[in-house]
């Protein structure tokens, strides 16, 4: 078991993941057809290229805020109206009045939170493309193989690369992965740092030139500004120390302290246009704009200690797509800016009467063909029973007490008698 052999499974993350990792693929080889080998750069891109194909759902949630800036005071006025009141009749007038202010802005309560929620599959889905690199980008892989190869050629290879693959930095537990797979030999090559390849150097003194050629090749690959994307700032930072490396402690500080100051920039922008129509009292008062400013600063945290105990292509994911979204919003706002709110209300009412048009007329569609099918449906027994339930088409050949001579003669007493 290794990430090349188990890419991200799901009927829905794992599809999304296996196509995003085709377009980095093709990223790495378009960036390879002109003499550039660089992961760090097809992350930047890939993660650019990625955020540009959800503007639409960026541009829908942004006109949301600002309707809802507008919108919301009506909702706690009606909120505050039947505050207190519990029974069944109050409760459903709220809901009538709340949906006609939803009604009148062109939205619905799912307004907001429908363009967030149809985005957080593709970011779950960014997540492992960009941490197993060599699971989705066949020119990395391949440049594992040769020495993959050799390796696992060796006798007593699977002890050897246990002890380098269990230990820190490392970390890649014996009992979780298959050490006999060539796929779980990538796996730990890949987390490899420069003392490491000298340590791998000396298990196979043999293998000295290949080893040699394949560090300078993953090192063409995985620098980027001189930093290697596979290892984690702590790693780093360790090194550092052991080498008295100024710089190399100041860039793995960096990675996560750009990480948490970038989604930092990027919460408090969007949260700034929120609440800009509130005064400091009510946003005291609002127990959502609290919630909002505690998350504010809780995330930006959370994202430095993450981005320390993680591969630094990570942070430069997470650092990038900071960037775009406030760029992106910076953008979106200004041209917001230039439409007065009617105009935004009046487009959402014009979005949403076309909606309904469209759900209405597939609807009548739908009950359209179902009339006709059950109408098929009754009318068949009755042709089925007029055709094959004469019993005048039996007289000729009814034997002599049989059941179609007796159905004969009931035929014949009930048409003399008539």
């Amino acid at each position: 078991m290794g990430i090349l052999l188990t890419q991200r499974d799901g009927l829905i993350i794992g599809n999304i993941a296996k196509l995003f990792g085709f377009l980095m693929n093709g990223i790495f080889e378009v960036l390879n057809s002109i003499g550039i080998q660089n992961i760090g750069l097809c992350i930047i891109i890939f993660t650019i290229i990625i955020y540009m194909l959800m503007l639409p759902l960026t541009i829908k949630q942004q006109k949301f805020t600002r309707i809802s800036a507008v919108m919301n005071p009506e909702i706690q006025k009606i909120q505050k109206k039947y505050q207190g009141k519990n029974d069944q009749i109050s409760m459903q007038r709220m809901q009538e009045e709340t949906q006609l202010v939803y009604q009148k802005y062109g939205t619905s309560p799912t307004g907001g939170c429908l363009s967030s929620l149809i985005q957080l599959p593709f970011l779950f889905a960014l997540w492992p493309v960009v941490q197993n690199i060599p699971a989705y980008v066949n020119g990395v892989k391949e440049a594992y193989m040769p020495l993959v190869e050799k390796i696992m050629a060796t006798d007593g290879f699977q002890k050897i690369m246990e002890a380098i693959g269990t230990k820190s930095p490392i970390n890649i537990s014996s009992s979780a992965y298959d050490y006999s797979k060539a796929n779980t030999i990538i796996d730990v090559l890949y987390k490899f740092q420069e003392g490491t390849w000298d340590t791998l150097a000396e298990k196979f003194p043999d293998l000295t030139q290949l080893i040699n050629t394949t560090e300078e090749n993953i090192r063409n690959f995985n620098y980027f500004l001189g930093i290697n994307i596979a290892e984690t700032p702590t790693s780093m930072i360790s090194t550092g120390f052991k080498t008295v490396s100024i710089g190399l402690i100041i860039a793995a500080v960096m990675i996560p302290v750009l990480a948490g100051a970038t989604q930092w920039l990027n919460m408090k922008l969007m949260n700034s246009r929120q609440n800009q129509n509130d005064n400091k009292k009510k946003q005291e008062e609002n127990a959502m704009v609290q919630q909002m400013n505690a998350t504010m600063k809780f995330m930006p945290l959370m994202s430095v200690v993450l981005c320390f105990s993680m591969p630094v292509g990570l942070g430069l994911y997470w650092i990038t797509s900071a960037v775009v979204r406030t760029i992106q919003q910076v953008v979106i706002n200004k041209v917001l800016d230039k439409k007065p709110i009617e105009q935004l209300v009046e487009e959402n009412i014009k979005k949403a009467a076309k909606k309904n048009a469209n759900k209405k007329q597939v609807e009548s569609k739908n009950v359209s063909y179902m009339a006709q099918t059950n109408a098929r449906r009754i009318e068949e027994p009755k042709r089925k029973t007029t055709s094959n339930n004469n019993i005048d088409s039996y007289k000729p050949n009814a034997k002599p007490g049989s059941l179609a001579a007796k159905a004969n003669m009931v035929s014949d007493y009930n048409k003399n008698k008539k």
